[in-house]
């Protein structure tokens, strides 16, 4: 049977992946996030998208757009078919363009689906050059920061500790972390720090440390490391448990993942 999902990289961009699938039915996804910038369009039928707090019914034509570190998921309505594209871009490539968070989390315009939908095929064509493909991305999300607004900072009235706690699991996440360690970094108590964090952040810390070594794992999976070595690396327990975390976060195997180009 032929895999739904694909994905594709290419050494020479490292700045860039892309994703399809064909099949949104069989690629379900938790909650979770990316440290990247994401982009996709919906191909056929629709979906659900949640972002943050908002919650959304999308259909074909719509792009979506997911802010770097927000949590969200998108999944089928009903078992209903649906298919999109996705590209995953890298926040440091898109700040030399000018980057900044976008105060809207998804558009109708039948411009910006075309033009997505042009660059993910170009990007996959493997008659294609590098340096055009590069230029073709450059200017598309040059664009995009041009045309769309961006939005202020979300961190207004927010306690400070819990980005502390948030930037303490971040930068620890590898290591075997405890909830006193992440309350006594930021100052907070274990109570408030469960409840506080879940409703700012859409995961309670737990769920942050867990998806922060997926992104761990995706990364090293990305430049080609082996399975087994990346799922110690990461903080689990073993291979088998990083695959569980992996297939609900990116609904993917980390095997597909690795051996996607």
């Amino acid at each position: 049977m032929t895999n739904p999902s694909r994905f594709w990289r290419d050494p020479a961009l490292p700045f860039i992946e892309a994703r399809s699938v064909e099949d949104g039915r069989t690629v379900c996804y938790a909650a979770h996030s990316h440290e990247g910038f994401s982009i996709g369009a919906i191909t056929a039928g629709r979906s659900t998208y949640v972002s943050g707090d908002s919650h959304q019914q999308i259909s074909t034509g719509t792009v979506v757009l997911m802010n770097p570190g927000v949590v969200h998921h998108c999944n089928p309505i009903d078992d209903e078919p649906w298919s999109y594209l996705m590209l995953y871009v890298d926040l440091p490539w898109l700040q030399a363009l000018g980057f900044q968070p976008f105060d809207v989390l998804s558009s109708c315009s039948p411009y910006l689906y075309q033009r997505l939908c042009q660059l993910h095929a170009l990007l996959v064509d493997d008659q294609c050059s590098a340096s055009s493909k590069h230029a073709a991305a450059r200017i598309f999300f040059s664009e995009l920061i041009q045309q769309l607004p961006c939005g202020e900072s979300t961190g207004r009235g927010l306690n400070p500790g819990l980005l502390v706690a948030a930037a303490f699991i971040r930068e620890h996440c590898t290591e075997p972390l405890r909830l006193e360690d992440i309350s006594e970094a930021a100052g907070l108590s274990t109570s408030y720090l469960i409840r506080a964090f879940k409703q700012h952040f859409g995961l309670t810390p737990h769920g942050y440390l867990l998806d922060q070594r997926v992104q761990y794992a995706r990364a090293r999976l990305r430049r080609g490391a082996m399975i087994a070595e990346v799922a110690l690396e990461a903080g689990f327990a073993d291979q088998a448990h990083l695959q569980r975390a992996f297939k609900r976060h990116l609904a993917a195997t980390p095997g597909h993942y690795r051996s996607a180009h």
